[in-house]
């Protein structure tokens, strides 16, 4: 006989409490404000573009270079981060994370050369993978119970936009008042308050007989690695990177470009984060009720349509707010439904792992979305080519995710004690 991974109504009701004994509502505020801080400094990397190239008398592409770095490291230390959030606890995985987010901020602080941009990428790449939403997504979807697993992810989402949202103008107030080099020594501080958030999502994840939890890591890759819907996720995913990177790395640069001050940059990605929070939350509620698969369509579609205005319409900067605010609808709102599918496919105990997996296809998007939009504007001297490149991309990831499976995978039922 064979059953669901959600076929047990215990298992299905269980609210899968953290090993710690902490309640739900802590573990997932400690995630939310973790990935808030990890997300924030991310994003704000950005507004380092134009300042750190011509004082180092560097392209725009030795930046992008460094910055795609970052995410593909990002990517690559995400299942691993996740491997060891899943089996031990994320708290140790924060930790790290904050210690090398720290030494990728004072690495960017003392750099002279592409080289050392480049080592900056790496350590900010792992700290990321540590601190970011792909490493406190298996400890949130453990809290509470698989219903509520959607909305409970989209809060980690929408912790991020907040992040965003301080993160923005915090770092460009500070790059104002102190110069960008001292600047990054105010936000390598500032990281030390993930060793605070990372008590409450630390610990040894609970174990409970039936719900897969005993399954070993190699059974999970292998149940994962055969689903053909777990792949079109990854490639839809792929898509997601390449857009949001390229975005936040290349808006402000492209603001200068067409004559616009800085502080338009900054207060559209501030709109972006502002729209995050609406998005990520709205994104939570459908994959409570509706086939998380339409959401994501509609979400890749929408950014196709979004993308088109940076060709189709003049460039304001009432434009470029108002179609950031739109973007900022779609931005990370990806994030609940995509690792919503890999909960509902899998279970929660290997998830952090298996959504890790499907982050490093999010992080090879935004590898080339950072560098290559860094190439094609040192080769072209224009943006134009992006965004079509980004509207193909967006119509090509609601095509992918179309097709996908939403159930559990079927596995034998445990076999009964004997006698």
């Amino acid at each position: 006989m064979q059953r669901s991974v959600n076929d047990s109504p215990s298992g299905a009701l269980r609210a899968a409490s953290p090993a710690s004994g902490r309640p739900a509502w802590m573990v997932i505020l400690a995630a939310a404000a973790i990935a808030a801080i990890a997300m924030g400094l991310r994003q704000a990397m950005g507004l380092y573009l134009k300042p750190v190239s011509e004082t180092l008398s560097l392209g725009r592409e030795a930046f992008a270079l460094a910055v795609a770095v970052a995410n593909i490291v990002w990517g690559v230390a995400a299942p691993f981060a996740g491997g060891i959030s899943d089996a031990y606890g994320a708290g140790r995985v924060a930790v790290t994370g904050a210690v090398s987010l720290t030494a990728g901020l004072l690495a960017m602080y003392a750099a002279r050369s592409e080289f050392d941009l480049l080592v900056s990428g790496v350590l900010l790449g792992i700290g990321v993978a540590g601190c970011g939403v792909n490493a406190m997504v298996g400890a949130v979807a453990r809290a509470v119970s698989p219903e509520n697993r959607s909305s409970a992810i989209a809060a980690i989402g929408m912790g991020s936009g907040v992040g965003i949202l301080i993160a923005l103008p915090y770092t460009h107030l500070a790059i104002g008042a102190l110069g960008w080099q001292n600047s990054l020594l105010l936000l390598s501080a500032t990281t030390a308050i993930i060793f605070v958030l990372a008590l409450p999502v630390s610990g040894r994840p609970a174990v409970h007989a039936g719900d897969g939890s005993s399954q070993t890591l190699r059974e999970a890759l292998a149940e994962a690695f055969r689903s053909r819907s777990y792949w079109l996720l990854n490639a839809g995913f792929f898509v997601c990177g390449f857009h949001v990177v390229f975005y936040g790395t290349h808006l402000p640069a492209y603001v200068a470009d067409q004559g616009l001050g800085a502080e338009v940059a900054v207060l559209a990605l501030t709109v972006v984060g502002l729209g995050n929070l609406v998005g990520t939350y709205l994104a939570g509620q459908w994959g409570r009720f509706r086939p998380k698969r339409y959401g994501l369509v509609l979400i890749y579609l929408g950014r196709s349509l979004v993308f088109l205005a940076f060709l189709f319409l003049p460039v304001t900067e009432t434009s470029i707010v108002v179609v950031s605010g739109l973007l900022g609808l779609l931005w990370l709102s990806t994030v609940p439904l995509t690792s919503g599918i890999v909960g509902t496919m899998f279970g929660p105990r290997w998830m952090s792992t298996l959504y890790g997996i499907v982050f490093l296809s999010h992080q090879v998007g935004s590898f080339l979305g950072a560098w290559l939009g860094g190439y094609v504007f040192d080769k072209l001297h224009s943006y134009d080519a992006m965004w079509w490149i980004s509207v193909g991309l967006g119509i090509f990831a609601a095509l992918v995710n179309w097709p996908i499976r939403e159930e559990g995978v079927r596995r034998p039922a445990p076999a009964p004690a004997a006698a």
